[in-house]
């Protein structure tokens, strides 16, 4: 069995105290990391990011029908222009000037159709660019939002590291006063158990929260103020309060 000197092993409870704490901001840094909204949000952004990409898509192919819509409009037009002109002059024979007329009043037909096709893409088009811009409204509020909570995120992770060096350099300093076999005991359970060392209160292990048995009881009873003695159901060192053995009223 393990020696150490009852004062010393009081002393564990300090260094297991620290050791919680250092266990205690890993889960918060884990937790900052695995933040579920996070992760919401983001699935957020990339839904509204590909709604913004349709979008987008459907403007661009409205604007290039518009396009050529008006340069559809503007062919007719030019036409139209240089046969009025041709007209009006009244150069060219009777059936040329008659075949002309026909061909103004055509043209004018079609430009007329033209323009209704192409005012009815025009107002397509601004449905479509109020769509988007709605969407990359709705995109950017997202995107705040996950920066809000990035950022967040990072200045939590930011405090738990400075309160976990703080803490590293004091569990350091405080393991350093320890004699080296019983602080490779503590590290080893530590490690093995999760919890090094807890203390025995009124028959009850606060390593298992448990009640020890009277059997358990008895055979610490006969050891040595200074043995180390371990807790049956949790493994980790128990140590010793001057009414360890006594029961709680």
């Amino acid at each position: 069995m393990a020696k150490a000197a009852p004062e010393e092993q009081l002393r564990l409870l300090d260094l297991q105290a620290l050791d919680s704490t250092l266990n205690k901001l890993s889960r918060q840094a884990v937790a900052a990391r695995g933040n579920p909204a996070l992760g919401a949000v983001a699935a957020r952004v990339a839904e509204v990011d590909a709604e913004l990409v349709r979008a987008g898509t459907e403007l661009g192919d409205l604007e290039r029908e518009l396009t050529r819509a008006e340069d559809e409009v503007q062919s007719v037009v030019t036409r139209l222009e240089r046969d009025e002109k041709r007209l009006n002059s009244g150069t060219g024979t009777s059936k040329d000037l008659t075949a002309l007329q026909h061909e103004v009043a055509s043209l004018t037909k079609r430009r007329s159709d033209l323009e209704d096709v192409e005012l009815d893409v025009m107002e397509r088009v601004e449905a479509a660019r109020a769509a988007r811009d709605e969407v990359a409204e709705r995109t950017n509020a997202v995107r705040a939002e996950l920066l809000a909570l990035e950022e967040a995120r990072d200045l939590e992770l930011a405090d738990i590291d400075v309160q976990r060096v703080d803490v590293q350099a004091r569990r350091n300093e405080l393991a350093a006063t320890f004699e080296e076999p019983l602080l490779a005991l503590y590290e080893r359970i530590l490690v093995k158990r999760g919890v090094g060392a807890a203390r025995l209160f009124h028959g009850k292990s606060e390593g298992s929260g448990m009640q020890l048995s009277p059997g358990d009881l008895a055979d610490i009873a006969a050891a040595a103020p200074d043995d180390v003695v371990l807790c049956p159901d949790s493994g980790c060192i128990l140590v010793r309060s001057s009414d360890w053995g006594t029961q709680q009223p």
